[in-house]
């Protein structure tokens, strides 16, 4: 079982909005991200976004993240689909790599199953976190 994730009530309202949405105009192929998506957002801890974690991930947060076997280091912001941008290192809450580092520490390990296996990513830094700048309406 994984362990359970904190998330913002904004980030988890706005999320099952897009989760439905998704599920109604959304193609078949992302139904099993967004029913770990929506599993996620259901057991999570809840709170507001002044009571959030200031080293957890939250949307539109930039995260420094380390391939465990590779050691190569990576910064993605996590923003919702309309916004992502590979070429700027966006990525999609609904894409997988996402889904799975949302709500997660700082420190903390993450195992994201990949077509391959598992990929073992460590949350190194935090770089950026709205709610910890103040920002609680982005």
């Amino acid at each position: 079982m994984r362990r359970k994730i904190s998330i913002t009530a904004v980030d988890q309202e706005r999320l099952l909005k897009l989760i439905n949405k998704e599920r109604e105009f959304g193609s078949a192929k992302n139904q099993d991200y967004l029913k770990n998506l929506e599993q996620e957002l259901n057991n999570a801890d809840v709170v507001s976004s002044a009571e959030i974690p200031r080293d957890a991930i939250t949307m539109n947060t930039q995260v420094m993240l380390k391939d465990m076997e590779s050691g190569e280091e990576t910064t993605y912001t996590l923003v919702y689909p309309e916004d992502a941008d590979l070429l700027e290192d966006k990525i999609s809450v609904l894409a997988p790599v996402g889904t799975a580092i949302l709500g997660y520490r700082q420190g903390d390990t993450i195992d994201w199953k990949v077509p391959d296996g598992v990929v073992r990513l460590k949350v190194e830094k935090i770089v950026y976190q709205p709610e910890a700048a103040g920002d609680y309406d982005l």
